[in-house]
């Protein structure tokens, strides 16, 4: 073996788990701080930004679309000078494996009035892309790609997109969010309709750079806003990077483990009623 990885690794078995800890920044809310602030006037400051390959790959996409990014470790600084400031980029922005950045940063660049070509890896490109590019093609966007436009690269001429009321087939927070960023471009209102409740990052985030969004019930709606306005965002602790710890201390009899700043969406911890359910003793303090 090459490199410095390790050829195997040894663990021994802990009798309990005690302390506390601090888990890594969600990756969910990490891409959308990033997208949003790069989309808002002013400088947006983030912190516990996740620091992942995928949200990298998110922080070089804007850069390439021309938004100024300071990464200060504690703190990313991202100098946005809105939606119109956006421009097109000189080369092909590829996006690694992460979906995540790919089927969002389609949502956006849809409304955007230039060239943009969106491609990944060889898993990337194997993914279907058919049902974030069937509702932007309905907003107006032209968007081309391998399979009538079901698979990347994604060649996106964006600009005059109408809002619309997509019912969605499935429910997804890709999607969904994808519709939403479009609609930040569209003319009048556009909202989405799920089957079923999605995680709702997107729709809780918007508001704080300035978005006017309206849920009802498994309906949400966003109004054309090209004027948003940067803000700090604080990214919590990633509830899946936890739920690890959470189950190891509830197997092992006499843990006593805290997590700080773990991220509690309701859309993300059914892991914590199931083990409730199960006997186990979880509990959650808000943070003041």
């Amino acid at each position: 073996m090459t490199g410095s990885v390790p050829a195997r690794f040894v663990l021994k078995a802990a009798r309990r788990l005690e302390g506390e800890i601090v888990v890594p920044g969600d990756k969910s809310i990490s891409h959308r701080a990033v997208i949003l602030g790069a989309a808002a006037r002013g400088t947006t400051e983030i912190r516990g930004l996740l620091r992942g390959d995928d949200v990298l790959r998110t922080l070089a996409a804007f850069r390439r679309l021309g938004v100024s990014i300071h990464d200060g470790g504690e703190i990313v600084r991202i100098e946005g000078h809105g939606l119109n400031g956006l421009r097109e980029p000189d080369d092909v922005i590829d996006l690694g494996n992460s979906g995540t950045s790919i089927r969002l940063l389609a949502g956006l660049l849809a409304g955007r009035p230039f060239l943009s070509i969106l491609t990944g890896d060889d898993s990337l490109r194997g993914r279907p892309m058919g049902r974030v590019v069937d509702p932007l093609r309905r907003m107006g966007a032209r968007i081309d790609g391998r399979g009538g436009g079901t698979l990347a690269p994604l060649v996106i001429r964006g600009g005059g997109l109408r809002g619309i009321s997509y019912v969605s087939p499935v429910a997804s927070a890709q999607v969904k969010s994808a519709v939403l960023l479009a609609g930040l471009s569209a003319e009048g209102e556009t909202s989405v309709t799920e089957p079923g409740l999605s995680r709702d990052h997107t729709e809780k985030m918007l508001p704080a750079f300035g978005a006017s969004v309206r849920r009802e019930g498994l309906k949400v709606s966003v109004e054309g806003c090209d004027r948003l306005k940067a803000c700090s965002v604080d990214v919590p602790g990633d509830f899946s990077s936890a739920a690890f710890f959470i189950v190891g201390a509830t197997i092992l009899p006499g843990s006593d483990l805290t997590i700080r700043r773990v991220g509690v969406n309701p859309t993300r911890t059914g892991l914590i009623d199931i083990l409730r359910q199960m006997g186990a003793r979880i509990e959650l303090e808000s943070m003041t």
